[in-house]
């Protein structure tokens, strides 16, 4: 009887697979923190005789290499990616044996980079799971444009035909597990739903319900922005990444904290927006522990500057600290935890800004206050409406157009509160004025705001 476990990473919006029979198992795109990948091996009391890769991934980086150095498990990665370690190159239809009377099949599946490959898996010569990577996701398909601009239209017809044939070779109950979809800004559009099927895929999907003309222009035209740091996922992944490092980061105390301030690093406050707006460390910026930390403190961040963490407790430390591991950013250079105030030295004080919501914006904006209202969503969000003569600055982009904002008080908003709080952060860090509206951007219109929307 085979099994499949899923592992869930919320905030990359990825999953891994753990899938095998009564003695062995396969792995499937495994995270770079590769320990809990062995313990729900040794749970299920399995040996790890393979790791599988879908693709060289572009959102995070592999665990894969080490995964299989320390198992001994064989390494099946596609044959036409192009990397620097000894593995086993898969090519289409290619086989290995998992357990007894489980198979885990190649599918080539192009389309998500020139190399895709699926699996299937197969007990006793039936197809009982699709492991489709970022290939076939739920309710939509991986984006094509991570490798290269130019093959950007090629790829996405490639999408659609791997799509199609995967359709074709799979019945309509086999269970498609793709890695991407949940979030990760690999995927074309984010997925609805939790599980899914070749036969719900059949009846829904774009790419199996429109022509590839169709497709490929709708999928072109819905592409969105690309987080700044997938552009060091891939040649990292390619050369084989190092093993991760989670040992407890060295402990900042106050006068340290001041002098990577100083000095032009990044100290990050991993606390609560609320808590954060109450009282921080002056200079230092919110990325909430529990959002998506990874995307967008590695989007923003440039790249290799140090990073320390300030956060409630170790154990949030700890988190953090995994969940960045998974996109490259290594070792943070300090921590602290505890009470804030003991963060700055003796004489100093805490700083804060003001939380509203859309109907407190609109009671200044009828008071004709000197307001500005900044929006930091998306260009694809801002399309579907936006507030009457507010500026947009995306939230990736911030950072290096802080002069772009004009004077006044700032009210930042995007669409529900998360992104809003870590542009506040900057803002304040910047010396500006600022309001954080920590609000569902749908009360806007009902707060009395004009939105425009075309």
């Amino acid at each position: 009887m085979f099994f499949v476990d899923t592992l869930e990473f919320e905030g990359l919006g990825n999953r891994s697979y753990l899938a095998g029979g009564p003695s062995a198992a396969v792995v499937i795109d495994p995270p770079r923190d590769i320990d809990q990948i062995i313990t729900a091996a040794a749970r299920r009391g399995v040996r790890i005789a393979f790791v599988a890769e879908t693709h060289v991934h572009n959102d995070y980086v592999t665990g894969g290499l080490e995964l299989a150095r320390v198992t001994g498990a064989q390494y099946l990665v596609p044959a036409e990616a192009h990397v620097s370690f000894a593995h086993a190159p898969v090519t289409d239809g290619d086989t290995v044996t998992v357990d007894e009377g489980l198979v885990l099949r190649a599918i080539a599946t192009p389309g998500h980079t020139p190399h895709h490959t699926s699996y299937a898996l197969t007990e006793d010569g039936r197809d009982v799971a699709a492991f489709t990577g970022g290939s076939l996701l739920i309710g939509t398909v991986g984006r094509p444009d991570l490798v290269e601009p130019r093959l950007t239209e090629k790829l996405a017809r490639a999408q659609h035909a791997s799509a199609h044939r995967l359709a074709d070779e799979l019945d309509d109950e086999v269970p498609v597990l793709p890695t991407h979809g949940f979030g990760s800004f690999c995927s074309s559009s984010q997925a609805e739903g939790d599980a899914t099927t070749i036969g719900k895929e059949r009846a829904t999907n774009d790419a199996l319900t429109l022509d590839v003309d169709t497709f490929v222009a709708q999928m072109l035209a819905g592409l969105d922005d690309v987080p700044a740091y997938y552009t060091h996922m891939g040649p990292a992944n390619a050369a084989g990444p190092l093993p991760v490092d989670l040992t407890p980061p060295r402990r900042a105390d106050a006068e340290e904290i001041a002098s990577r301030l100083a000095a032009g690093e990044w100290v990050v406050d991993l606390r609560s927006r609320m808590a954060f707006a109450e009282g921080h460390v002056a200079g230092s910026f919110n990325f909430e522990g529990e959002g998506k930390l990874a995307t967008y403190l590695a989007w923003l961040i440039p790249w290799g500057k140090p990073v320390t963490l300030l956060a409630d407790t170790p154990e949030q430390i700890a988190a953090a600290q995994r969940e960045l591991a998974r996109v490259g950013i290594d070792r943070p250079a300090a921590a602290a935890t505890g009470d804030p105030a003991g963060w700055v030295r003796a004489g100093e004080e805490l700083a804060s800004f003001p939380r509203a919501r859309f109907a407190g914006l609109a009671d200044v904006h009828g008071r004709g206050d000197d307001v500005v209202v900044l929006d930091v969503r998306r260009d694809s969000e801002r399309a579907d409406g936006y507030i009457d003569g507010s500026v947009h600055v995306p939230l990736h982009e911030l950072h290096g157009r802080l002069d772009e904002v004009p004077d006044g008080v700032v009210w930042v908003h995007c669409a529900g509160g998360m992104r809003a709080a870590i542009a506040a952060s900057l803002l304040d860090a910047a010396s500006r004025d600022v309001v954080a509206v920590d609000d569902g951007f749908d009360a806007a219109a009902e707060a009395g705001l004009t939105v425009v929307r075309h």
